[in-house]
């Protein structure tokens, strides 16, 4: 019977199931993911996840911690240095167990743990932020034409905006007009310069003829 049995000793001895587990939790740091047995999988989850939460506080005390649960360098490097980071903001619950069906053997459910920050399908989307820009942050104002909400309680909910003539077209006209006076004005008193000299050559030419004949 199984009255108050917390472990499942999976069928092995003590040192066989601890070696077990601790090459299971490499495997899982290292790999990201592993194919196992459902039960298997419940007691590696029990054995790993206060390893990674150990990991959390980067000190050689915590380093010394968990190397005596794994026995392997290279996994402890990993979980410190990759996996930390990632779960630091994680309160818990790292691994997700995924079953995927039973053996062919001895028909032993089978199932897929994996780390849960690891596995991107899964993971809840990011929404993306859009642009905000001056145009958008100013379109606040209201346009001719549209419809003003009034507190209850008055006569009126709806206010309509009186639509407000345009005068920037006939400003635009005035500023052209002005520029063609000025330019036709240039232009006068470019002509009457002309004459003015051509006046002058043909008096001072007629002199010199006149000497010339005498």
């Amino acid at each position: 019977m199984r009255h108050a049995r917390k472990i499942n000793h999976l069928g092995r001895t003590d040192t066989h199931r601890k070696a077990m587990l601790s090459n299971m939790a490499s495997s899982l740091i290292l790999h990201k993911r592993i194919t196992t047995t459902v039960a298997k999988a419940k007691a590696l989850r029990t054995y790993v996840e206060p390893l990674i939460t150990r990991s959390k506080e980067d000190t050689t005390h915590s380093r010394r911690t968990v190397f005596s649960y794994l026995q392997d360098k290279k996994a402890v490097s990993e979980l410190f240095r990759d996996i930390s980071p990632k779960i630091m903001e994680r309160p818990g619950g790292y691994t997700r167990i995924l079953r995927t069906g039973f053996r062919k053997g001895d028909a032993a459910e089978m199932c897929i743990i994996e780390l849960v920050d690891y596995n991107e399908n899964m993971l809840p989307a990011k929404e993306t932020k859009k642009a905000t820009t001056r145009r958008s942050r100013r379109g606040g104002g209201k346009k001719a034409g549209d419809t003003v909400s009034v507190p209850a309680g008055e006569k009126t909910n709806k206010v309509t905006v009186p639509k407000t003539p345009v005068v920037e077209d006939a400003v635009v006209v005035e500023e052209t007009n002005a520029v063609e006076e000025v330019t036709v004005v240039e232009e006068t008193a470019v002509v009457e310069e002309v004459k003015s000299e051509t006046s002058e050559t043909t008096e001072n030419e007629a002199p010199a003829a006149e000497e010339t004949k005498e």
